[in-house]
């Protein structure tokens, strides 16, 4: 069982940056690929980056590539999502979640994802 709680969810200012945490609880967070889905309001749920167990492989969206680095600390049973160059299409709320998968493209589906935070909104806006 892993228990997620996202951090770092903020208004922000267009070509500003911000980092969002992910912190877990539980022994298994290590053995789980981590991965940030985000949501916008009225559009379906969309894959934002993912991280795999031991931190050997990062996959990206490619409207993201280039503007986010996804890290893990598991010392600290935590993800960091920095995002960087934001711009007002990034609004929404972000998701952190855990799964066994090990490889993309299963990284990509939200169905893959045993366990979800509760999300952190994010806007981004003058």
């Amino acid at each position: 069982q892993v228990q997620l709680v996202e951090s770092g969810g903020t208004l922000a200012q267009p070509g500003g940056s911000l980092t969002l945490s992910c912190a877990a609880s539980g022994r298994t967070f290590s053995d789980h690929t981590m991965g940030w889905f985000r949501q916008a309001s009225g559009k379906a749920r969309e894959f934002v980056a993912a991280i795999s167990r031991g931190g050997s492989i990062t996959d990206y969206a490619h409207s993201m590539e280039g503007r986010v680095t996804l890290t893990r600390d598991d010392a600290k049973n935590t993800v960091y999502l920095q995002m960087d160059s934001l711009k007002s299409e990034d609004t929404a709320i972000y998701y952190c979640a855990a799964t066994r998968a090990t490889s993309s493209p299963h990284f990509y589906y939200s169905w893959n994802y045993d366990y979800w935070g509760q999300g952190t909104q994010v806007t981004v806006s003058t």
